[in-house]
């Protein structure tokens, strides 16, 4: 028999995401029908005689048994492919001992460049297998993945082939992005200029003949790179047909954030230290603010990002887990929501589109993140009274089911 659909989700209260008004983007007495993949109709499941017309069109009938239907989980901005890890820095850090301390005894970004360039592909593979299936576990079903610990062609390139191994391995789609300027190399000792020139000329250009990178970021700040060098790798990215995003305003107002905004990046991400005035930009862009509450809590900052203005002036404000193993070993995209609310006073529905529709933004993705017609069947089934119960419990919930393009995985 040929089945119109593979499978009818019904007896579902769904929390689509959409921007219908309702809270949630609540849809009521609805079922969805899922073919090859992606979501092909949202189903009126009140008139009966309809519903079932439907119903004996699909190959499975799903009951949800009256949980939550939500889209699966996008975390936006990770770095969780590196070798080796940071725990005694962190306990080195809590004994009194300062970053530049540590720094100075090869610790810090420039120990996990060391770690991470030693370490062998099998190695690289099965501790981000460990890391991403954390994030799996909870409903995440895309995640971005940054290079940035291996500042050198060979490492870069092995990170982000690591990276999208991941997708034979796991139920999850990898975005890949290359933010060769994150750190300086030992081997560009000073000369940040003459590093970016490598960035541009050498690194860019195969990451981008090779289909290497989704995007390229960069680490604009008085302890990265300044807006003239971000500049010169935006346009180069540009030239190369990447788009482009930034780690901007975490420490300063270094006003990489307007930069980005005019290079109509997909994000601007951290910006605890963005200005007020700047958030008209980033709305007239369409950039996506990217949230970063474990950084902010493992850091111990007190600079919170312009949560109001970013809210007055419509910014879609996504949030990720940001992590890596120095300021947020973070392996909890719930974690996150609740960060998010406690620490930067989003709300609970905020929070979740933080981690759905604009999260998806935030990678350019225009076909997930909401539950609708003709967005892929990244779908999870929640045994819970409301969707706010996800941003209020501390490690309370799992999914009940995830379907990964519409297969129950």
């Amino acid at each position: 028999m040929n089945y119109q659909y593979d499978a009818l989700f019904h007896n579902v209260r769904i929390a689509s995401m959409q921007d219908n008004n309702a809270l949630y983007g609540e849809l009521l007495d609805t079922a969805v029908a899922v073919k090859d993949g992606h979501i092909v109709a949202l189903i009126d499941a009140q008139n009966n005689r309809e519903f079932q017309q439907h119903a004996e069109a699909a190959k499975q009938l799903i009951d949800g048994n009256n949980q939550w239907l939500l889209p699966g989980f996008v975390d936006c901005h990770t770095h969780l492919v590196y070798g080796g890890n940071r725990a005694i820095e962190f306990e080195q850090r809590l004994r009194g001992a300062s970053y530049l301390e540590i720094a100075q005894r090869g610790g810090g970004i420039k120990g996990t460049v060391a770690s991470t360039r030693s370490a062998s592909n099998e190695e690289l593979l099965k501790n981000a297998v460990k890391r991403a299936k954390r994030l799996c576990e909870e409903g995440v079903t895309t995640v971005e993945i940054k290079s940035g610990y291996g500042l050198d062609i060979d490492t870069e390139v092995r990170m982000l082939k690591v990276a999208k191994q991941l997708e034979q391995l796991l139920p999850v789609s990898v975005c890949t992005t290359y933010l060769g300027a994150h750190a300086l190399p030992h081997e560009f000792a000073d000369d940040a200029d003459a590093y970016i020139d490598f960035v541009c000329e050498q690194a860019m250009p195969l990451m981008a003949t090779e289909h290497l990178a989704d995007a390229v970021d960069v680490f604009c700040e008085t302890i990265g790179f300044s807006t003239a060098q971000t500049e010169r790798v935006f346009n180069k990215a540009l030239e190369l047909g990447l788009p482009v995003k930034a780690h901007v305003e975490q420490l300063s107002d270094s006003k990489g954030a307007l930069l980005a905004a005019r290079y109509n990046a997909l994000s601007v991400d951290h910006i605890e230290y963005l200005a007020d005035s700047d958030v008209p930009e980033l709305a007239q862009s369409g950039t996506v603010a990217v949230l970063l509450p474990g950084a902010f809590y493992y850091l111990n900052e007190v600079q919170k990002p312009p949560i109001n203005a970013l809210r007055s002036h419509n910014v879609p404000m996504a949030v990720a887990t940001d992590f890596n193993p120095g300021s947020s070993p973070l392996a909890s995209i719930l974690t996150a929501m609740n960060m998010a609310c406690v620490q930067f006073q989003l709300t609970p529905e905020e929070a979740l589109r933080g981690i759905t529709a604009h999260a998806a933004k935030a990678l350019g993705l225009t076909d997930r993140g909401v539950i609708d017609a003709g967005k892929v069947a990244d779908i999870t089934l929640w045994d819970i009274d409301t969707p706010a119960e996800l941003a209020y419990c501390i490690n309370g919930h799992r999914p009940t089911a995830i379907y990964k393009g519409g297969v129950h995985v």
